[in-house]
This record gives C-alpha cells, structure tokens and sequence, in this order.
C-alpha cells in the first residue's frame, strides 16, 4: 500500500472541492419542469400547517442546491443534539431578539455547527498538510480544538452584534426622547409621537418604537407593547423610560414632562459612560507609553553615552 504524501492528500481535498463545485453549478441550471402545487402553497400555510413549515425549510437548505441536500439530514441531525446537549433554547431566542437578528434558534444553531464543521476542516487540512512534523496528541486536538473554536466564536459574534446594537441604542435614547417631547408639547397624542419618531427615524431605537407602534395598531395596549419592548431590549436606561411612562400613563400625571426628565437623565448616563471610557482609554495608553516609548528614549539617551566610553573619543 503506497502512504499517502501531504500532496496527494492536498490533492485529494482540491479534487473533492472541484466535485462540489462543478456538481453545485450543474444544478444550478434552471430546471424545465413546473414547481409543484404543494412548493407553490406551502409559504402560505406555514403558520397553520407542519408540513408545509418542514417543506419550507427544506427548500431553504438547498440555496446550495447539492451541497444542501448532502448535507441537510446530517445538519438536522448535528442540530438537533446540539439543542438537547446545550438547552437555552429560550435563552437563545432572547440574544436574537435582542440583536434584531433575522434567524430563528435553529438556523442559529445549525450555523453554529456549520462554523464547527469548518474548525474541524480546517484543523484536518493542518494536520494533513504537516502530519510528519506533529506529534500524534497535537494531531488529534488540532482538529477538535480549531472545531471547538468555531462554535464558540458564533456565539461570540451574537454577543459582539448585541453589544454594538445596545450601545448605538444607548446613544440614540436622548435623541428619541426629545422629539418624544417636541411632538407632545406641539400637542400630538402619545400615539401619534410614537408613530412619527418611528416614521421620520433610522436608527436602532426608532426600530423598536416602530414595533410598538405596529403592535398597538394590532390592539395590544400601549402598556403591553412597551413592556414587551422593554424586556426584549433588555437596556437599562430604555427599561427606566418604559417604566416612567407606563407609571405615567397609568396615573395620569403629564407624559411631557416624565419625558423630559428621562432625557436629562440618559444624557448624564452617557457623560457618565463617556467618562468610564476614557479612564479605561487612558490606563490602556500606559502600556504603549511604558514598555514602547519609554525605552526608546532611554536607548537614545544613553546609546550615545555608551559608545564614546566604549570608543573613547
């Protein structure tokens, strides 16, 4: 049996890439046959039917069409041990909510083991590639290692997004607050406030008040739709104003200015963190300050000292 060389193994990889690619782009081409009556229904009855909602989500694994029906049973399957193994499936649901992403928890977790599958790939191809230069425990954790890495680097950019959407939300809550209270003061309803900061906004926070303002025209109480709001974003000075308001709106005190107040507040919450932040900007400017600066100008102090003792001119 003749061994296999790390170029035969590349070569292997190379051609069982070219395969998929070439068998992706074959059936890409358009077929000749009439969709289904059963495809062509079931977007509208997924809401009420279960197999219509497995037909969809069928169809939506194939964007790659071969690669997609390969892989889908074995995805499904990965999938779904993942789910039992890590739970937190309302936890899950909550941090996608939170960061406005458009994926369900399945597609979240299928894409978690989808960036595990490519850890283990890549780590594969490592050990392939210098087999005789590793030692056999490094060549066997490589894989599992760089696999483990993948899963828990998607987990890390959910909460990386959560973190950049919470802080833009943080920025814009001042802002939306005080057209909250021009609209009021110009004598507009807290509806019409809503719908309008919501209309003419484009931020995260403008987002969530358009959500509101849906929800209410579906006839959820203004108080419902804010709380909901509330626990979703989960941002403790939008949870505040939420609180303030539904206080305000259920006693009957002037909406203008609780409003006005909480702007105030979230301004000097932002001077607050803007100040943190420079703290912690100006501890971390040390480091280069004290083990990259500071030498040099040391070195070009004393070098200079150095050499006319050592030379003697």
């Amino acid at each position: 049996m003749v061994p296999m060389t790390p170029t035969m193994a590349w070569g292997v990889l190379c051609g069982l890439g070219l395969g998929l690619g070439l068998w992706s782009l074959a059936a890409l081409l358009p077929r000749l046959t009439r969709p289904r009556l059963a495809d062509r229904v079931a977007p509208y009855l997924v809401d009420v039917s279960d197999a219509a909602w497995e037909l969809v989500q069928h169809t939506r694994t194939r964007r790659v069409p071969v690669v997609g029906a390969l892989l889908d049973p074995a995805l499904r399957a990965l999938r779904a041990g993942t789910a039992r193994m890590l739970g937190g499936t309302d936890a899950i649901a909550a941090r996608l909510r939170q960061g406005a992403s458009p994926l369900s928890v399945d597609e979240f977790r299928l894409r978690q083991v989808a960036w595990a599958l490519g850890g283990l790939a890549a780590g594969t191809a490592v050990v392939i590639a210098t087999s005789a230069q590793l030692p056999p425990v490094v060549a066997v954790a490589a894989p599992i290692v760089l696999g483990a890495c993948g899963f828990v680097l998607r987990d890390q950019l959910l909460s990386r997004a959560i973190t950049r959407r919470l802080a833009r939300m943080a920025e814009e809550l001042p802002t939306v607050l005080e057209l909250l209270t021009l609209s009021l003061s110009a004598g507009e309803g807290i509806h019409d406030a809503l719908r309008r900061v919501a209309r003419s906004g484009s931020g995260e926070l403008a987002a969530e008040l358009g959500r509101v303002v849906a929800e209410t025209g579906m006839g959820v109480p203004l108080a419902t739709a804010l709380g909901e709001a509330s626990r979703a974003v989960r941002l403790p000075q939008f949870t505040r104003c939420v609180d303030a308001v539904v206080t305000a709106l259920q006693r009957g005190t002037p909406v203008v200015e609780v409003l006005r107040a909480q702007a105030d507040d979230a301004r000097e919450t932002g001077k607050r963190d803007l100040l943190e932040q420079a703290g912690k900007k100006e501890i971390g400017m040390l480091v280069p300050l004290v083990f990259l600066i500071l030498p040099v100008t040391v070195l070009f102090a004393i070098f200079p000292g150095v050499v006319v003792l050592e030379t003697g001119f």
